[in-house]
């Protein structure tokens, strides 16, 4: 199933949602144990995030260092073909610029094709120190990996081959509301989200944000810039107080004063999760009236509360 031709040809609400893969050493139970909460509600495609390499130095002696590579969530690709054969649903991997070269992406999408994946969400990543960890050509901007899936489509690879097998990617893209941090502007930022959907992006899925409003004026400016393709809005449940800086340190996006007063004044666990779960659903049930043609939720590492609000919007 490619999702751009499934939510062309659908009318009705979906949701999906968005996991990490374990860290280095840990199961992959601890994320089918968060699949399994999630998956009797039906999800149209799971998204699983990348994690580029990193580095840490060791002291050799009190003059020299030696410096060592690794990924801390290594297994991306694995995981996604193991949570679609385990569950029979879609996955979409993300593919990143920061930390791997256009050839480790070509390499990934071969092997995506073989196991009979056809979806990838393309994003920059975090910056990092990239120049030091990898030699070789890469890919700058999530529109270079989009034209990069775009070409490989086509039966046009880094080297040329003949007779090269097209690839059939359906590709999606990220979408900030309230604009990306780096962007001067809104109508700055929308203008790059249109020509990555030009160079061949199929969807767009939001970041997260606590507020319908930038969402629907987002939207609204998207589809007056010529942005025809669907626009997945991004949710996230604040379930834990530490999220209220966490959130805004590591996705640059506000969250409402009403609902920071609540969750600052809040008693216990249990208060602050019914908090949480009550204002996304009063989002949700909003964005889906709206005309919203489904929800993406970032559960991460906790699905509990997401499967509560999925269990009352009835899915």
């Amino acid at each position: 199933m490619k999702i751009g031709e499934t939510l062309a040809a659908r009318s009705d609400p979906f949701f999906s949602f968005e996991l990490t893969p374990p860290e280095r050493g840990m199961s992959i139970s601890d994320v089918t144990e968060i699949v399994d909460q999630l998956i009797p509600y039906h999800p149209l495609f799971i998204d699983v995030t990348n994690h580029a390499a990193d580095s840490w130095f060791e002291e050799l002696n009190n003059e020299s260092y030696t410096r060592h590579i690794t990924r801390k969530r290594p297994g991306t690709l694995g995981l996604c073909a193991a949570l679609k054969y385990r569950y029979d649903v879609e996955t979409v991997p993300h593919l990143l610029c920061h930390g791997f070269t256009q050839e480790e992406t070509e390499d990934a999408l071969i092997e995506l094709s073989f196991l009979d994946i056809h979806n990838v969400l393309a994003v920059r990543g975090d910056t990092t120190d990239w120049k030091e960890i990898r030699r070789g050509a890469r890919n700058k901007y999530a529109i270079d990996i989009v034209r990069q899936v775009v070409d490989m489509n086509h039966g046009r690879y880094l080297h040329k081959l003949t007779d090269a097998q097209h690839s059939d990617f359906c590709i999606g893209v990220a979408g900030y509301p309230e604009k990306h941090f780096e962007a001067p502007s809104l109508g700055y930022d929308i203008k790059h989200l249109k020509e990555k959907v030009d160079a061949g992006a199929d969807y767009v899925i939001t970041q997260m944000f606590f507020r319908n409003e930038p969402y629907f004026e987002f939207v609204e400016r998207c589809r007056a810039e010529g942005i025809t393709v669907p626009i997945i809005p991004g949710l996230k449940v604040v379930g834990r107080k530490s999220l209220l800086k966490n959130i805004p340190r590591n996705f640059y996006v506000d969250l409402p004063e009403d609902l920071v007063g609540a969750i600052t004044e809040a008693d216990g666990a249990d208060e602050i999760g019914a908090i949480g779960l009550e204002h996304t659903l009063a989002q949700a049930r909003e964005l889906l009236d709206g005309g919203a043609p489904g929800l993406h939720f970032f559960v991460y590492n906790d699905a509990t509360l997401t499967a509560e609000v999925l269990k009352r919007l009835d899915f």
